[in-house]
């Protein structure tokens, strides 16, 4: 049985930053976000990870639910997909919670295997109002 321990991301602001500047790539049961952190950041060299599930999925016991579940999945990758200096979040999507484990773990290692063809949020073109 894989070890559940990993490094977690506690602060919003690293929250913010992996939504704003990362890759993102949306599954069936959840949407991960990957950023790489710049050289010489405080935190040091291993992948953290970060779980977020919005009160949207329900109470909080559903929430801890769905927060358990994506960590186990999480525990059950290969640790060739956890590149060091990199932050992860996970964000849950509804069928998180009650889809078949072997469906959720799928998805994560089918998510983590994408990262090198994930789709990069900053190059998203920004509308500007002309001036006239």
């Amino acid at each position: 049985m894989p070890s559940l321990a990993f490094a977690t991301i506690k602060k919003r602001s690293d929250f913010l930053a992996a939504s704003a500047k990362g890759k993102k790539f949306i599954a069936g049961t959840f949407i991960l976000q990957m950023l790489a952190r710049p050289e010489g950041h405080p935190v040091g060299g291993e992948a953290r990870f970060g779980f977020t599930v919005t009160k949207k999925m329900g109470n909080a016991v559903k929430r801890n639910r769905i927060k358990r579940r994506l960590r186990a999945a999480l525990a059950q990758l290969p640790g060739r997909y956890r590149l060091a200096g990199h932050d992860y979040v996970i964000i849950s999507r509804h069928k998180a919670f009650d889809c078949p484990f072997s469906d959720l773990t799928r998805d994560m290692e089918f998510a983590f295997s994408r990262i090198p063809t994930m789709k990069d949020d900053t190059a998203k073109p920004r509308f500007t109002r002309k001036k006239s």
